[in-house]
């Protein structure tokens, strides 16, 4: 039995809202850590997706269901409830956990040789190529300049007895 065309629309319908509604992110903020100004508790959540969980290591605070998570998430919502900036906050946070706190490393001298290490990697791979066809084209085609005295002179006899 075929369901009339309005009704499979609607069942259609609702099964797209219902699949996209349980694949959204699922935030782990509690009620009771959310500030009651609307603009604090945006720069919360923007700056807390940006913090690393430590126990979890691949979440932000956000998303963790971690006591430390919530910790962290209260201890930044205290600092920024105390009137300070976004980057007095993550200063803090950095100072106290270190950098592999922030989800995004900072762009510093200290790890410059991270940040460039794939490309000279590449680099020196690219390298590595390029020696090893140019050696093999050496062996392959000995110039003849390098012949000795002696293998110039067999080649330039038996070059004349051909002719």
């Amino acid at each position: 039995m075929r369901l009339p065309e309005p009704i499979s629309a609607l069942c259609l319908f609702v099964s797209i809202m219902v699949a996209l509604v349980a694949t959204q992110p699922a935030f782990a903020v509690n009620p009771d850590e959310v500030l009651s100004d609307p603009v604090l508790e945006e720069r919360a959540r923007d700056l807390s997706a940006t913090i690393r969980c430590m126990k979890c290591q691949n979440q932000s605070i956000d998303d963790s269901d971690a006591d430390l998570a919530r910790d962290l998430r209260i201890l930044l919502r205290e600092r920024l409830a105390a009137g300070d900036s976004d980057q007095e906050v993550l200063d803090f946070l950095v100072a106290r956990y270190g950098e592999f706190v922030l989800l995004k490393p900072r762009f510093t001298a200290a790890n410059l040789l991270l940040w460039a290490a794939p490309v000279l990697g590449l680099l020196g791979g690219f390298l590595l190529v390029m020696r090893y066809f140019r050696t093999r084209k050496g062996e392959a085609e000995p110039a003849a300049g390098d012949l000795t005295k002696a293998e110039h002179a067999k080649l330039t006899k038996i070059l004349d007895d051909r002719e």
